[in-house]
């Protein structure tokens, strides 16, 4: 099965199989899909990744680099605390 790239009456592009081709869409080339579909514009503008989903820069070894959660001020400053004086959480929670 190949791939092919048309667009409609409308001038909607869709990438799709040959076989899947309707009476009313005409074959283009890949690079007019490129242009009409905006893909050019996102490869010049953004470079790597993708439209799809989580496409783009993972995070590393599946760690997520940046983390907020919103607390109290009495919250923060224990942890400000804990931090500062190392407490262990696993020894805490097991006594």
């Amino acid at each position: 099965m190949t791939y092919i790239y048309a667009k409609d009456q409308e001038g909607f592009v869709v990438k799709k199989h040959k076989e899947d081709l309707l009476p009313d869409e005409v074959i283009i080339s890949q690079e007019e899909y490129e242009t009409l579909s905006g893909d050019t514009y996102y490869k010049k503008t953004y470079g790597r990744g993708g439209k799809r989903k989580g496409a783009g820069r993972k995070p590393a070894n599946g760690v997520v680099l940046k983390f907020q959660i919103r607390v109290s001020e009495k919250e923060k400053e224990f942890l400000n605390y804990a931090r500062l004086h190392n407490l262990n959480y696993d020894e805490l929670m097991q006594g």
